[in-house]
């Protein structure tokens, strides 16, 4: 879904009052103690975007990766959005050595609705690009890794985001061309130090 989670907030006040089993009683068998909302969904939430202040729950929508931690803790007061759709991953693989490896998230949402043209167009870019440049036996995932993640973007036309990277510093899937680099990379280093001194 790509809109806001839906809160219940009498619901949510069921839980922290402990009338709602938490997981829908998944863990009901022993005495964990009462439902604490800080320690079990706010302080878990792994982008903290969400805040529970004077009995009301609030979520930062923008922040929100959608990991559904909060939903499945309280699936009685929080329900996924209305704008319904697809996440598309490419180069998923499982070699016997390293084991199964998920693929890099490309479109972190597509709406999933008939006749899905815009699916069926990602998809067709992917396989025309694979059948052109892949190597005799190569799947996706090994001529995203010798081309580059960059290359497939360029390819799809997908627009650059954040959600491409997984850790800041770790993944640089985007790089400057010369041509979109003002000057190119030959460039008066004297004018350029006079506009940049220290």
């Amino acid at each position: 879904w790509k809109d806001d989670i839906k809160i219940d907030h009498d619901a949510v006040q069921g839980y922290v009052a402990g009338e709602i089993d938490p997981k829908r009683g998944a863990h009901s068998g022993r005495n964990w103690g009462a439902f604490d909302i800080q320690k079990e969904v706010i302080d878990l939430c792994p982008t903290r975007c969400m805040k529970y202040d004077g009995g009301k729950l609030a979520i930062n929508t923008q922040e929100c990766t959608r990991c559904m931690h909060c939903i499945n803790v309280m699936p009685s007061a929080l329900h996924i959005g209305d704008v319904r759709g697809c996440s598309m991953l490419v180069g998923a693989k499982a070699p016997i050595l390293d084991g199964a490896q998920m693929g890099s998230l490309l479109v972190p949402f597509i709406k999933a609705e008939e006749p899905y043209d815009g699916i069926e167009e990602v998809i067709v870019t992917i396989w025309d690009w694979w059948v052109e440049e892949g190597k005799n036996r190569e799947r996706l995932g090994e001529l995203i890794k010798r081309q580059g993640f960059q290359k497939l973007v360029e390819v799809t036309e997908i627009e650059p985001m954040a959600q491409h990277v997984l850790e800041p510093g770790q993944t640089p899937y985007i790089f400057w061309k010369e041509d979109e680099v003002p000057g190119g990379w030959d460039r008066d280093i004297t004018e350029f130090r006079e506009r940049h001194q220290r």
